[in-house]
């Protein structure tokens, strides 16, 4: 039902991506192959963000999509598929997500975007970094210190407010 509701665009797109997250197996009846399909013709901050959020990400934590598959999101000149592939690591560790922290992908991914500077891509690049500071908030400290040359000020600005207040603002 999901993969004929994506065909439909807006609210079906969501509606589909809702439902997968929503079902009690449906992030692990995912094949790569189901989550490119409900990936296809993203356009959009919202659709990019929810198929990452509730569809992408959770497959990815629960080993149903492979690293270099997201890893590839990184490296395409969409700007969507970009922040797909950042906001992925999202469902790795945000709790409402059903993440349990895992700095290691989380880095990887900030890693190879560090330098991106499509305001896209830069959000998501925050949102990774500060979603992490609850499981680990040294990696993160030091990703900052690593970087700090190459990070968009953007970044630095909201991912250290986070460490230091807790908050984004």
């Amino acid at each position: 039902m999901a993969l004929e509701l994506v065909r439909d665009g807006g609210w079906g797109r969501l509606t589909a991506y809702e439902l997968v997250a929503s079902h009690p197996g449906g992030i692990v009846a995912l094949t790569p192959a189901a989550v490119a399909r409900l990936g296809t013709g993203i356009a959009d901050w919202v659709s990019a963000d929810t198929f990452g959020c509730y569809v992408a990400g959770p497959a990815w934590r629960e080993g149903r999509l492979p690293t270099r598959v997201v890893h590839g999101w990184l490296r395409s000149t969409d700007r969507w598929q970009r922040r797909v592939g950042v906001v992925c690591t999202v469902a790795l560790n945000v709790r409402a997500r059903g993440g349990r922290g895992d700095p290691a992908r989380t880095l990887a991914v900030c890693r190879k975007v560090v330098t991106d500077r499509d305001d896209m891509v830069v959000k998501a690049l925050s949102w990774a970094l500060r979603s992490l500071v609850e499981w680990d908030r040294d990696a993160v400290a030091g990703f900052l210190e690593a970087h700090d040359e190459d990070l968009a000020s953007r970044v630095k600005r909201e991912v250290r407010t986070k460490l230091r207040t807790g908050l984004k603002n």
